[in-house]
């Protein structure tokens, strides 16, 4: 099976050299996300919806790419306060509480841009059947 890649059309992708997700075999690995809300254009001011919408956006990515949630062997999350972590956890807990894939929290001293508070990238293996 031949590489693919996954793009959200953001012209920041071909700016910066990276693709949302790209899909090699039965892997997908997806870009660091964050919070963006993509049919509005706008950041939310809490890591509750920027969570969120890093998992909207996260699904919608591997749903192209011919994967699920349940497909999520490993994830990483990025909290720019540690003080959010319990409500980033919820969060969590709603998109992968049944899928339990392995993860890493990270406390960052920033994101790209200030109201950034989160960012979330993970890799999903098809399952056979």
């Amino acid at each position: 099976m031949s590489r693919r890649l996954i793009s959200t059309g953001s012209p920041f992708e071909k700016t910066a050299g990276y693709s949302r997700a790209v899909i090699d075999g039965d892997f997908a690995f997806v870009a660091g996300t964050t919070g963006y809300d993509y049919t509005t254009m706008t950041m939310p001011e809490d890591v509750t919806s920027q969570s969120r919408n890093c998992f909207k956006t996260i699904e919608a990515a591997l749903k192209e790419g011919g994967f699920a949630l349940a497909d999520i062997v490993r994830a990483t999350y990025y909290l720019t306060d540690a003080k959010d972590a319990d409500a980033h956890f919820a969060v969590c807990g709603e998109f992968l509480g049944e899928i339990r894939p392995a993860a890493t929290l990270l406390i960052v001293a920033g994101l790209l841009k200030p109201e950034m508070k989160v960012e979330i990238e993970v890799t999903a293996k098809r399952r056979t059947a």
